[in-house]
């Protein structure tokens, strides 16, 4: 008589998809893209250009 208790089963493992991935929406296709901010603040943007050009460009 053995007094240990049975090992549980493995949790099931996710299925397979071999759907096309190009063919489904993702987040990129519906949100804002980088750096995309409402128009009309151009002071704000040479701000922003200015501040962070890169070192070379001085």
């Amino acid at each position: 008589m053995s007094t240990t208790p049975e090992p549980e089963p493995p949790a099931p493992r996710p299925a397979l998809v071999f759907d096309d991935p190009l063919d489904q929406q993702t987040s990129d296709d519906t949100d804002r893209g980088w750096g995309e901010r409402p128009e009309g603040d151009s002071a704000a943007d040479l701000k922003r250009f200015l501040d962070e050009k890169p070192p070379h460009h001085l």
